[in-house]
Order: C-alpha cells, then structure tokens, then sequence
C-alpha cells in the first residue's frame, strides 16, 4: 500500500475538543501538526505539554501566515467557526470544521462562497456518519432492508452541556443555541436516513427552560414533515443524567432499533445494542440483533478525520458545507417554531 502524502496541519482551539482532535491526528499515517491556535493560557499550557515540538500562537491569522498549511482544523467556540473557516480557505488550506457550519444562513453562505473561490474543500465534523452503530443504520436503509422510510424518533436524555472555556456555551452569542450545539447532529442523522424522500418541507416545535427566549432550550422536541407523509420527531433533554441516545426508524417493510448508553457523552466504556426486522420478517417475530465494533465519539473522531484526510487528497469532501447548511436552515427554523408556538416551512 502506498503511503499517505504528508499533510501540514493546523489544529485551532486546543480546548477539550481541539486535544482530542489533535490525538486522533497523531494516530493517522501522514497527518502532520505543525502549529496549534490556543485562545488563553490553558489551551497553552496543555498545547506545551501535548505537543511540546509544535509552534503555538495566540494569533490566528499569524498563525496562518507563519507557514503554507494544507489543512486546518477548527475547534473554536460556535460563533468563530465561519469566521476561521474563511480566512483558512483564503489562506489556500482546506477546513475540517465542528459543526455547526454557522449560526446563521449569512455565515454558511459565507463559508460556501469562500470553498468555492479558493476551490478548497470543507468537511463538518458530523461524526455519527462514520459511526459503526448510526452509520449502520444508514446502510440498512440504503440496502432496502426495511423499505422506505416512513418513521423516525431520535431521543437523546442526559445531564447539561459543559460551560466550556469562559462559559461559552452558555452564552447564546457565542454558542448560537443548544439546538444548533447537539440536536444539529440528529437533524443531520434525520436528513441522512431519509434522504430518498426529499427534503422536509415543514417544522413544528416546542421547547422548555428558564432560558428558552434566548435559544437555551433545557427540553426541545421538533418534528419534521415531508411531502410523502413521512416525519421524524427529535427530543433533546438537557435536565437529566448521565449521556442516553435512543433511535427508531421504522420503513414501508421494516424497522430498526438502536440505542448508546455512557456516563458522558465521550465514554470509552459504554453500552449500546442495534436490533433490526428486515425485509419479508415475520413482523410478530423477535428482531435481530446485529454485532457492531465500539460506538461512540471518541472512536469515530480518528476515523472522519481520516476521511476528511484522505478526501483533501482527492479534493473532495466527505461531508460539504451545501449538505450541511440544510441541517443548520431547519435548526434555526426550529428555534423559530418553538418561540412561535407555531409551524414553519422549510425552503431548503
């Protein structure tokens, strides 16, 4: 096998994420740190013991301009993410971006724009698409072993989001919403399972909290609806304990069941189970439970890295900015219907 061409990468924010970002690197054949963005003197001093041999800067566009990158990998708080992802494309280095895009349409158009002009690629960090359990899932669909998807409920109950440096997520400034902080990803998971129907063509929601008008939903649930009469309902429940996820997707022949249980969201030892009645099964007969490799975010971080890597090589994406602003469009939309009360239409 050939070896992998060396990549000059920039890791920017080396908070909780951006570390285990930079570890999951150091296991990829040809991924190579060069320089590390720290935005204060704890993200400095773990970036010195971490990665003692690499340049840190306090500066992101001197750390741009310091030396060519090929790619950077931005883990700043929500509301820097466009702005970093520009300048990194400018700069000529592709972007493997957390997700969210943006916090607002402006923002991922932005990003968009500047993919398109510097013809770098940008790849979201929706790991869930590499997982090996809610991965599966999108293989079983694709497959046809349970038909069309009619059906989805995604339900994830766990304690609260860490603050974050300096309390960033519990600033909506900075954090955009909690919708767009996790329940982002099981809208994307949503798209991904039913994206033979279409696009969702409305939204309705409600959410609770003692901060809820300003987008800090302790509870949220929103359902999407499509044209085929197909929906997806989506619960996100901030006031409980520990990290509990809970999928089911039920199709014109069959249906699937999933679930991941852990002490917190970045468990290496937790519990999680895939069950499925395929095609053609007997529908008042026991479902199957399929056998899949560890689950969860820790293990797929190294493995979406690794395709992002790889598909920087071939100028592509595994994941683009276009795709995921749809997640982002409906997130707002949901915040949108919550404050409402009401119903809102998606134009995506």
């Amino acid at each position: 096998m050939a070896q992998a061409r060396e990549m000059r990468i920039a890791v920017a924010g080396f908070g909780a994420w951006g570390q285990m970002t930079a570890t999951a690197l150091r296991a990829i054949e040809g991924a190579n740190i060069i320089s590390v963005y720290c935005h204060g003197k704890a993200s400095d001093s773990a970036a010195q013991v971490q990665l003692p041999q690499v340049r840190r800067f306090s500066d992101y566009q001197e750390m741009l301009d310091s030396a060519p990158l090929d790619v950077v990998c931005v883990n700043v708080p929500n509301h820097r993410h466009a702005e970093f992802a520009v300048a990194a494309l400018r700069h000529g280095a592709h972007v493997f971006l957390e997700k969210p895009l943006g916090l607002s349409l402006e923002e991922c158009d932005g990003v968009i724009r500047a993919s398109r002009e510097s013809g770098r690629a940008v790849a979201l960090d929706h790991e869930f698409r590499v997982s090996r359990q809610w991965g599966a899932v999108r293989e079983i669909i694709a497959n046809g072993e349970i038909g069309k998807v009619r059906f989805q409920r995604i339900v994830l109950f766990r304690r609260p989001f860490r603050p974050g440096s300096d309390g960033w997520r519990q600033d909506p400034s900075r954090v955009g919403s909690w919708i767009l902080e996790e329940i982002v990803h099981f809208v994307d998971l949503a798209l991904w399972y039913a994206c033979e129907n279409g696009k969702p063509t409305r939204v309705r929601a409600a959410g609770t909290g003692g901060r809820a008008a300003l987008g800090l939903f302790e509870t949220l649930t929103l359902e999407l609806f499509w044209a085929d009469g197909s929906v997806a309902v989506i619960s996100q429940c901030l006031s409980g304990f520990e990290h509990h996820l809970v999928l089911e997707v039920a199709g014109s022949e069959g249906a699937v069941r999933s679930w991941w249980s852990g002490a917190m969201d970045r468990s290496v030892t937790p519990s999680f189970e895939l069950k499925l009645r395929r095609r053609g099964r007997d529908p008042m007969g026991p479902a199957e439970v399929l056998s899949i490799a560890h689950s969860g975010e820790v293990f797929e971080l190294e493995e979406n890295l690794r395709l992002a890597l790889q598909g920087f090589r071939e100028s592509r994406s595994i994941l683009p900015p276009e795709e995921a602003r749809d997640s982002i469009a409906i997130c707002l939309a949901a915040a949108e219907a919550a404050l409402s009360g009401g119903e809102v239409p998606l134009i995506l």
